[in-house]
């Protein structure tokens, strides 16, 4: 008996289309041909393929193991020479950006859209990316990705909210994406050596000039509001808050109005006079990408602007902060980026699990002089939080949660809005 007979006996007369199964009858035992073929075995061969069978895979035809039907060979190169070998998803475009990952699970939506990658390549750690497809209601802002990597992009996704699957999503925006990448071992190239740029193409360059020339800059300029625009508050208008925009996630703005706020969003670079002018209760630094270092006309009129009224920064507003308040900042070998980053209070008992993405960090050491160390990262123990109680402010390199994920430090928009009270 071949090795074909038992299994296609079994499935020939439920079948509607001999050709597609017939097909997949040869990929598939292809892909066990090793295996010594015993009835343990052809028993459960039977059952792998009523199975796949069964699925929407096998009915749209799309088996993921003919590579040359339905996609085009793809390389990710690395500034240290690496290359990797994949399979194209998105845009047909080649992309340099500086290579960086994320180790959340969920939330893929949220993190292409996040302004504060912009000018990055994303590598998601987690194998599969786009099984819920694509939920424009669940956007953060508007993809400023250079590239993204994956192991896997799902081109039929299962939601009852999904309006598309992702692969669409980046082909209509532009967005080059690479998958059958082992993302495992690209992580531990990035945790070893740290944060480098790459590029993905369609034939690996001569050279490494041009991959390890880009640099990102002006990109706050580039994601910032161009105008100013007001939010109203929901239900109840209890305090007026204007938020610099260095490139804000949608959510912040929506937390912000549900916490009674009626939130004026301005750009960049409005001058403190300006931001003042108004008389807002209080003012709000945004998470955004990039070196805050090169910010140095914000930093100047954040000065101005910080000890007049409260403040309240999330991300690289917390890192401008500090910098207008005398402090130093530091690169970290590869950042902070997911929605897992374990956070400890200072002083309390409890660890929190926070959503960051950031590459730089503030050196607490350096603000003791006027500030004070509330949080912490578990993992390493870089400053996650200052308060600085003179001057009415206090920051936080994560976002609170109020979505997705976890809750647990949804009580910090509490202390903004009792700074507001008083």
């Amino acid at each position: 008996m071949t090795k074909s007979g038992p299994i296609m006996g079994c499935f020939f007369s439920c079948s509607e289309n001999l050709q597609k199964i017939a097909k997949f009858r040869k990929v598939f035992l292809d892909k066990f041909i090793d295996w010594d073929y015993n009835i343990y075995n052809r028993d459960i061969l039977k059952l792998c393929f009523l199975f796949m069978y069964h699925s929407e895979i096998i009915r749209k035809g799309d088996f993921g193991f003919s590579s040359k039907e339905r996609f085009h060979m793809a390389y990710l190169v690395l500034g240290n020479g690496m290359v990797f070998e994949g399979k194209r998803v998105g845009a047909a475009v080649d992309s340099v950006g500086e290579l960086v990952f994320s180790t959340s699970v969920v939330g893929y939506l949220e993190a292409i859209t996040d302004p504060a990658y912009a000018g990055q390549i994303l590598v998601g750690t987690f194998p599969l990316s786009g099984n819920y497809g694509v939920i424009e209601s669940d956007f953060e802002g508007e993809c400023v990705l250079r590239g993204f990597v994956a192991r896997s992009i799902s081109e039929t996704p299962s939601n009852f909210r999904s309006q598309y699957d992702l692969g669409t999503y980046f082909t209509e925006h532009n967005i080059p994406a690479i998958v059958d990448i082992d993302t495992r071992e690209l992580t531990r190239i990035l945790r070893e050596e740290g944060t480098m740029n790459a590029m993905i193409c369609d034939e690996v360059p001569a050279t490494l000039d041009g991959i390890n020339a880009y640099r990102v800059t002006g990109v706050v300029a580039a994601v910032s509001a161009k105008e100013s625009a007001v939010y109203p508050a929901v239900g109840e208008e209890k305090y007026r808050v204007t938020l610099i925009d260095y490139g804000t996630k949608k959510s912040l703005i929506d937390t912000l109005c549900k916490g009674g706020c009626s939130v004026k969003v301005v750009p960049y670079n409005m001058t403190a006079s300006a931001v003042l002018y108004d008389r807002p209760d209080g003012v709000v630094l945004s998470g955004g990408p990039g070196n805050p270092e090169e910010l140095t006309e914000c930093v100047a009129e954040l000065a101005k602007i910080i000890g007049e009224v409260p403040v309240f920064g999330v991300g690289l507003g917390h890192q401008l902060a500090a910098l207008a308040l005398g402090g130093k900042i530091e690169r970290h070998i590869y950042g902070h980026r997911g929605g897992n980053q374990p956070v400890r209070e200072i002083g309390g008992t409890r660890t929190y699990i926070t959503s960051q993405n950031h590459s730089y960090l503030v050196d607490a050491e350096s603000l003791s002089h006027v500030g004070i160390e509330r949080f912490t990262n578990a993992n390493d123990g870089t400053c996650e939080g200052m308060e600085y109680p003179t001057k009415k402010c206090f920051t936080l390199q994560f976002t609170p949660d109020t979505l997705g994920g976890s809750h647990s430090t949804a009580f910090l928009y509490d202390r903004f809005f009792e700074m507001l009270a008083k």
